[in-house]
């Protein structure tokens, strides 16, 4: 069952990547390309239509215009950017001097380097994030490593996991991570293959995960998981969040703080 799992993410992950380059592709296109039948693809769109990715049409589907890697990152920045100042801020009362930390390529993420960057603070951090790291580079306490990999048009993240061997011979104190979505059910999921594949490593070589998201992540699913629930050590997100999950949350021995946010300044 796992392995059939796997196969439909990867899957998933490839038409998105398809749809990427041609922004539409009807279904029998599809089906000739990812070499699966035309009932598989349909549910496959079906799926990514109820997550937010696709946009059925007739005959196929278009990628909805905020999953383009030349929208995205920039986008996604703007997107509820007082929770994510405000969650970035949490999250760096945590980090302590001569600390050894990753940092993901997510936009929270970078929220926190900002705040990060003006500690003084010896820091080490790994990070797959070009803009996380290009933040933190002006501070001389902090040691920056990118980790390496293949950059994508309009991404903001190294994806793969060709430079995943560093991960393997530091000691690391904490993960710092947010994902596209979050279920108790499935934990920290993101729609990019590749980069779940490299967070999955990066949680591995973490002794403890704080994740970051704001309220609109919560309930949301996306492709694939590369962190369980019970992997979280603690859980930062803004007021926003719906009270059942957060009590669920901490009812499995998660370490929850909501943080409050400026309701009037929301960019959506």
């Amino acid at each position: 069952m796992e392995l059939i799992r796997l196969f439909a993410e990867e899957r998933r992950s490839l038409l998105l990547d398809y749809l990427t380059q041609n922004q539409r592709a009807s279904v029998k296109e599809l089906s000739t390309h990812l070499n699966v039948s035309e009932a598989t693809l349909r549910t496959d769109l079906n799926l990514l239509e109820e997550e937010g990715l696709v946009r059925r049409i007739h005959g196929g589907a278009v990628l909805v215009e905020q999953s383009r890697p030349e929208y995205a990152y920039a986008e996604r920045e703007r997107r509820h950017q007082p929770e994510k100042a405000a969650i970035g801020r949490k999250a760096a009362e945590l980090v302590q001097d001569g600390q050894c930390i990753l940092v993901d390529a997510s936009t929270t993420a970078l929220e926190l380097a900002k705040h990060l960057r003006k500690l003084p603070y010896r820091l080490t951090v790994v990070t797959s994030g070009i803009y996380t790291a290009l933040e933190l580079k002006e501070n001389p306490n902090m040691h920056v490593i990118l980790i390496g990999g293949v950059l994508r048009m309009g991404s903001g993240a190294v994806e793969g996991t060709l430079g995943e061997d560093i991960l393997g011979k530091i000691k690391v104190d904490c993960l710092f991570t947010s994902p596209a979505g979050f279920q108790m059910d499935s934990g920290l999921m993101d729609f990019n293959l590749y980069e779940v594949e490299l967070k999955r490593r990066m949680v591995q070589a973490s002794s403890k995960v704080v994740a970051l998201l704001d309220s609109s992540k919560i309930n949301v699913h996306s492709i694939a998981s590369y962190a369980g629930t019970e992997q979280i050590r603690t859980f930062i997100t803004d007021d926003g969040a719906p009270a059942d999950v957060l009590e669920e949350l901490v009812r499995r021995g998660v370490r929850v703080s909501t943080v409050p946010t400026e309701k009037a300044g929301r960019m959506e």
